[in-house]
């Protein structure tokens, strides 16, 4: 797991920040930018609309940062932020569709196409070393559904824990568990016959195929 952040130092950072040392805010807020570009990526699913949108969340938190109390982590906090945003945004924009479908004549429907996803920025991790390796990753994980998708990010690319997980995202940490069985269970189908070619040298697809070859063979001893 990634390096926990630390609770006390960021209550003196927030309150030094408070009382006059704004430049420390940069300081802060650089662990939770890529997990906020993550999260926001994964509600939005454009790149450029993430990144404008993680700016904003960046502003939102540093005009409310008087507000955190502490009862949560401050990445957890941030990321309740940028989740808001997120859907707020995906709000907007369907407002926006559908303002733009009822003015669209008969003849003019037919030229209607949905955004096109772009890409995916690059994740430093050991499974993703290959690029072709990493394109389908970064395909499989895009084809889960929205409630999938966001814990796959934080929890097994973010290695974030449940109940960090559970705060950011609003839900029960059971329902963290479930979704990312779920999760992991439809990347597998999808991935198994696309994988073939491919032989990770170290650990296993986010280190999850691993941990779970690791636990069957426990289980098998066991019996």
């Amino acid at each position: 797991m990634k390096n926990a952040p630390n609770p006390e130092a960021e209550a003196d950072c927030i309150r030094r920040i408070l009382a006059g040392e704004k430049q420390l805010f940069h300081e802060l807020i650089r662990p939770c930018e890529r997990p906020i570009y993550f999260l926001l990526f994964s509600i939005v699913r454009n790149e450029a609309e993430a990144e404008d949108a993680a700016q904003e969340t960046v502003l939102k938190i540093y005009r409310n940062l008087h507000l955190f109390r502490g009862e949560s982590q401050f990445r957890t906090w941030a990321l309740s932020i940028a989740r808001n945003e997120g859907l707020g945004r995906l709000r907007k924009a369907e407002s926006r569709r559908e303002d733009s479908l009822d003015a669209l004549s008969d003849d003019q429907a037919g030229d209607f196409t949905p955004a096109i996803l772009t890409s995916w920025r690059e994740v430093p991790n050991l499974a993703l070393e290959q690029k072709e390796l990493a394109a389908v990753l970064r395909q499989a994980i895009d084809g889960l559904p929205e409630i999938y998708r966001n814990v796959v990010l934080l929890r097994d690319i973010e290695e974030m824990d449940v109940r960090e997980t559970a705060a950011a995202l609003g839900i029960t940490e059971g329902a963290v568990k479930v979704r990312l069985h779920r999760a992991r269970a439809l990347l597998q189908r999808s991935l198994a016959p696309r994988l073939k070619g491919f032989a990770p040298k170290r650990g296993g697809l986010f280190g999850w195929a691993q941990k779970s070859r690791d636990k069957t063979m426990r289980q098998g001893e066991a019996e």
